[in-house]
Parts: structure tokens; C-alpha cells; sequence
């Protein structure tokens, strides 16, 4: 795991190695065991090295064949050795063990489909200097990510935002457009980004630069239409769709545990985490060493179910415990690295876990995410075949009670009257009919955030149609998919690479040179389980039922049977202390005081102050205060860091001792 930047000069501009090193060097922590920079006429590739697999042969930028193709690559190709024997028969010969190489053999045998035959997580630049082009590409699922744009007559690229804000040709303005998408949906769909004229590479695409042209293509689609072959007719069905599942997850953490390092797991004490846990311990051949987090508000804890997995596995473990102060310290870090505004604290008390694994002498975790999202866990899921249940039966008083037996973790919602849940969780047969049925809830109840906007911002904001910047998004037929499978779409293709796999993924675990695995995202297991008849993922409301009928003896009972509880951390308490009335940490008053907020021009004082006030007494206690207050202030630090004072932020980043530069 890596961090990369670099750029092309359409003019024919020498490229500026000063300017390059300016780039990369915002991306130290991302890779702390060594950079390198690559610099050939009008082209400058940098790269930041997390050494992982072939530590002494896989330096970057790596050259092939007599130097004309150099690439740049973040991630890891887990199926690097399958594919470097394909490659050795076919005549390709290998100076390193590295799967950046595979990658570069990979591009001259197949060119731009060299991804097709790539199982991994990446973002790679490929300069190929015969042909004159830059290939770019972005793994499936959109684990690592990759920013670019153009300016001032060159294209630019990055690991992160702050790499391509970095070149100084690069403006550096808010896109409020997007800001307010993160108000609404909690993230802001790709290629949309917090900052004007830059864009991320979505997921599952490539592109091509070359001729002071800029052409990006789909590579791969995520699909949830209904299939023929999705049948359970029988026993035997049922038992062929287990067979492949087991066959496929035993093979996806095999391979992701390659590594010249050790490897470690993280175990939140749900089903996902335990069930991946199991499974490494299998292939480690000695104790697996674990890690997790606690919190000191009982209704977020979950260390007694992770102390259960321990003692059932037998695991090496380590546990952070985590208090709404130590996020309250830690958040403009967390919103240095997630370079976006967040609705929730819960990639906070991730960012020091990352620390912690990385002070135990770890550089790599595997995780459960994606579980969840291909196979049925999620509430929302539930909640949708609830309300399509309730709609076929709109009048009925009977039905809307099944609401009840949805998010049991959340008090105030289970002490509502039944007419409350019946006006928020509406459902007539037309509202079925909405492509986005399954979020309207969410989305509405989000978006009334809106109201802290100052009224010039809300009104620009208002101009665009409802829901139109992700409905230009959804894949042909999505419309006529069922309700379950848009519910899936939904979290799969926008929410977790947006969100999940970035503020709460790449971006926190490398704040501290750290790399997450993913099992359960192997591409092999989310097409299969796109594919899947959906009562085999979700049977009537009972979540991840193949994962718990196939794998479910691997964990102790009071886990596989225990509710989902979704992963959450303190929110407004983090920045407020109710007792004393005072805000945690002096930047908290500083960036929510009337006249930071009037420097910034995005919230209105008055409605904010209101906010504050009701936090300092405590009761700033629904989801909208503590999503509001956690979005307001998460986009002042953001103001504050990349607009007023990147300058000084960037140029506080450590040198590099020991880089190397090769100039053609």
C-alpha cells in the first residue's frame, strides 16, 4: 500500500522535479519505507513506498521493457503469482517478485484489459512512453483511490486530494454542490469531489491521457438484475449456492494474506469480522493477532462479544478503549486525511486503532467490510421489505408494527408511537415505484441539514432536481430491479466506496501507514453474491443467512445470533462536555464561533449557535443534531485546513530521507 502522484505537461513542458516533490511529499505517511520519482520530458511520476510484498526488489516508479513503460501503482494484485506463471509461459521474463511488475507484463500482454485479469485493490498510473499515453486505473469496488484533473495545461494526479492540490497550477475552491450531496446522501457520488474542478476516478473505471485528451471508460459493472440461473427450487440448489460461497470466501482470505509482513485482523465482535478472523486462523498456521476497539458508552460497546471471539479462537489480542474526548482530539486529524465533510464521529476511534496496529508492528489487517452490503445485513434492507410489505397494504394497522423489529439499538426510535413510525417510514404502492424507495427516508430526514446553509447557498442548492445527481448514475434496468436488490446498489456502489472504504477504510488505516484486506469484497464474491436468489442473503428479516448457514459454526452462538448492531462511536459528546457546559478542545468554540462561520460564508451564525447551545446542555440528542453538528464543523476544519491554512500544513510534512529520482 502506496501513495502516488504525478503528471503529464500537454505543452511539452518539462516536468519540475521541486513541484513533483511537493506532491508527493504530502503523501509521506501513506508510505513511510521509502520514495521515488520518476521524471522523462514532459512527465513526472512520484511514488511513496509501504513495503509489503518483495521488500528489496519492489521499489517505484518500476520500469519494463528497456524502460518504455513506468508505472506507479497503490495496492496489492492478490493473484500476482497465478498471474506471473501465465505471464512466464507466454514468454515474459521477471527481474523482481513484486506484483507491480505482473502489472506492467500484464499491460504489455493485454494492454488497457490488463484490469480484467486483476483480483485486487489499486490505483496505478502506467506512463508508456513509445506511445506517448498515461493509463490510469481504479480497482473495482473503489477500495484505493485516485483524484486527478487538469490545469494550467497539464493533467495531475493523486493518492489523495492534498497530492493534486498540491501542484501549483491547482486552485483550491469548495464545490458546495458536492458539500451539500454529503448533507443529503452522506457522501458525494464520484466523480464528485469537496473541490472545484477536481475529480476521483470512480470505481471500476480507467483512463487513457494522451494528446491533451482525457478519456475515462467503465471497465466493470456492478449488477443486481435478476438472473435466470438464481433459483432455489430445491435442496440441491441451496447446497451448490453454499458449496461455491464456501469455496470462494476460503480462497479470497487466502490470497489476500500474501504478504512479506505480518498480518493481523480487526475484530469488532459481529459476525463479519469473527467469521474472517476464523478463517485467517486457519491459514496462518500460529496465533493470529487481533485488534479492536471499545468504548466507554455502554450502547456502543461491544467488547464483551469480541472477548467471547478471542477466547473461542484463541487469538493474540489488543484492544484501544475510546472515550468521546479522545475523538474530540483527534477529529481535524481524521478530517486531514478523509479530506471531506463526515455526518458521524466513526472514523475517529478508527484513526486510533490504525495507530495502534501500527505501533504493535502491523502493517496489514483484514476486515469484514462489504459483508454487510452483499449479503444482506443492513437495516435498511430490512426497512425496505418492511415498507414494500406495508405498501401492498397501504391502510392496513397491523403491518407498519413489523416496523418495530428494525434498528432495535436505537432507543428513541423504539419509544416512538406507531403513528410516528407510520409518517417516517411512509409507504404507499406509487412511493415503491421511486427508484430510491428503499434511502427516501434517510436521505429526507438528512437533508433538512440544509436549514444551517446560509440562504445564498440553499438557494444554489435547491436549483438542482431532486435526486438527479445520482439518478444520471444508476446502471440501465435499474429501475425495474426489485426493492432489495436497488437497496443493495445503493449501499454497494455509492455509499461504501464513498464513505465506508474511504473515511472509514484507506484513509484512517494509512493516516498510520496501515493497510486493510477485504475477504468479503474479492470481486469473485460480489459478483456471486449479486447474482444470489435475494432470500438466501436476506431470509424473511433474518439478516446474512447463507453467511451464517455456511460459516456460523466458526464463531460462538451468542455472535452469529446476536442482532446487527451497526458500528458507532459518540457524536456531539465528542466536542461538548454536558456536565461542564464547555466545548472538549479549544478548536471545537474557535471554527463554530459566529465569525469563523461568517469567514467561511457557508452556515448561517444563527441557526449554528442555537445547535451549539443545545450541545452544551446535552441535548443535542436526535440523529439530525448529530449529523448536523458533526457536518458543520467537519467542513469548517475542512475550510480551515485546505483553503486558509494548507500552506502551512503541507509544508509541516517531514522530509524524506533516502528518495531516489530517476530523469531520462
Amino acid at each position: 500500500m502506496c501513495g502516488i502522484a504525478g503528471f503529464l505537461n500537454f505543452d511539452g513542458r518539462p516536468a519540475d522535479p521541486s513541484l513533483l516533490e511537493r506532491m508527493i511529499r504530502t503523501l509521506n505517511y501513506r508510505g513511510p519505507d521509502g520514495t521515488g520519482m520518476y521524471i522523462s520530458g514532459c512527465v513526472g511520476l512520484a511514488h511513496n513506498r509501504l513495503s509489503i510484498i518483495d521488500i528489496a526488489g519492489g521499489k517505484q516508479p518500476m520500469s519494463a521493457r528497456q524502460e518504455s513503460l513506468w508505472i506507479t501503482f497503490n495496492g496489492e494484485i492478490f493473484n500476482f503469482l497465478e498471474l506471473r506463471e501465465e505471464l512466464i509461459k507466454k514468454g515474459h521474463e521477471f527481474s523482481t517478485r513484486s506484483d507491480t511488475e505482473v502489472i506492467l507484463h500484464l499491460y504489455r500482454e493485454y494492454g488497457s484489459d490488463c484490469v480484467q485479469h486483476m483480483n485486487g485493490q489499486w490505483a496505478f498510473a502506467i506512463w508508456d512512453a513509445r506511445n506517448r499515453k498515461l493509463f490510469l486505473s481504479r480497482d473495482r469496488v473503489g477500495v484505493r483511490p485516485l483524484f486527478y484533473t487538469t490545469a494550467g495545461h497539464s493533467f495531475i494526479f493523486g493518492s489523495e486530494l492534498k497530492a493534486v492540490l498540491a501542484h501549483t497550477a491547482v486552485d483550491r475552491k469548495l464545490n458546495m454542490q458536492a458539500i451539500g450531496q454529503v448533507f443529503t446522501y452522506w457522501f458525494a457520488p464520484a466523480p464528485g469531489t469537496p473541490f472545484q474542478g477536481i475529480h476521483e476516478l470512480p470505481p471500476g473505471h480507467c483512463m487513457m491521457v494522451e494528446e491533451g485528451q482525457v478519456n475515462v471508460h467503465r471497465y466493470w459493472q456492478l449488477d443486481f438484475s435478476p438472473s435466470e440461473m438464481a433459483r432455489i427450487d430445491s435442496p440441491g440448489e441451496q447446497e451448490k449456492y453454499e458449496s461455491e460461497f464456501c469455496d470462494l470466501l476460503l480462497d479470497a482470505t487466502r490470497i489476500r494474506l500474501r504478504a512479506d509482513v505480518p498480518v493481523g485482523a480487526y475484530l469488532s465482535g459481529g459476525l463479519d469480522s469473527s467469521v474472517t478472523t476464523a478463517l485467517a486462523q486457519r491459514f496462518v498456521g500460529s496465533k493470529l493477532c487481533t485488534f479492536s476497539v471499545a468504548f466507554e458508552d455502554p450502547t456502543l460497546d461491544e467488547s464483551s462479544y469480541q472477548q467471547e471471539v478471542v477466547r473461542s479462537l484463541d487469538t493474540e489480542h489488543q484492544t484501544i478503549r475510546c472515550s468521546a474526548d479522545d475523538i474530540g482530539e483527534v477529529f481535524p486529524a481524521v478530517i486531514w486525511h478523509s479530506e471531506r465533510p463526515i455526518l458521524r464521529t466513526a472514523p475517529a476511534p478508527l484513526f486510533l486503532l490504525s495507530r495502534l496496529v501500527r505501533e504493535s508492528g502491523f502493517k496489514v489487517v483484514l476486515t469484514g467490510e462489504g459483508a454487510d452490503e452483499f449479503l444482506g445485513g443492513y437495516d435498511i434492507y430490512k426497512e425496505a421489505k418492511i415498507r414494500a410489505f406495508w405498501a401492498a397494504q397501504a391502510d392496513s394497522v397491523r403491518r407498519p408494527l413489523l416496523l418495530k423489529r428494525l434498528y432495535p439499538y436505537l432507543n428513541g426510535l423504539q419509544k416512538q408511537s406507531p403513528a410516528y413510525l407510520q409518517a417516517f417510514f411512509h409507504a404507499t404502492p406509487n412511493d415503491v415505484k421511486n427508484p430510491f424507495f428503499s434511502h427516501v427516508p434517510r436521505w429526507e430526514l438528512t437533508a433538512r441539514s440544509a436549514v444551517f446553509f446560509t440562504a445564498s447557498i440553499r438557494q444554489e442548492l435547491q436549483q438542482r432536481a431532486l435526486y438527479a445527481d445520482i439518478e444520471q448514475l444508476l446502471p440501465d434496468g435499474f429501475a425495474k430491479w426489485g426493492t432489495f436488490s436497488r437497496a443493495q446498489y445503493l449501499e454497494s456502489a455509492f455509499l461504501l466506496p464513498a464513505y465506508l472504504l474511504s473515511s472509514q477504510g484507506d484513509r484512517v488505516a494509512m493516516a498510520h501507514s496501515v493497510e486493510g484486506r477485504y475477504p468479503f469484497l474479492d470481486y469473485r464474491i460480489v459478483q456471486f453474491a449479486a447474482s444470489l436468489p435475494p432470500q438466501l442473503k436476506m431470509k424473511v428479516l433474518n439478516e446474512k443467512y447463507l453467511l451464517k448457514k455456511v460459516f456460523g459454526d466458526l464463531v460462538p452462538p451468542s455472535v452469529r445470533n446476536r442482532p446487527k448492531q451497526p458500528y458507532r462511536a459518540p457524536d456531539a459528546i465528542s466536542f461538548f462536555d454536558p456536565t461542564t457546559g464547555k466545548a472538549r478542545h479549544p478548536y471545537v468554540d474557535d471554527l463554530l464561533s459566529s465569525d469563523c462561520l461568517r469567514t467561511h460564508g457557508m452556515f448561517d451564525p444563527n441557526p449554528v449557535q442555537k445547535l451549539v447551545a443545545k450541545a452544551k446542555a446535552g441535548r443535542a440528542s436526535s440523529f439530525l443534531d448529530n449529523a448536523a453538528l458533526v457536518g458543520i464543523l467537519s467542513t469548517q476544519l475542512l475550510a480551515h485546513q485546505f483553503i486558509t491554512h494548507f500552506e502551512e500544513k503541507i509544508q509541516h510534512a517531514p522530509d524524506r530521507a533516502g528518495s531516489t529520482a530517476v530523469c531520462n
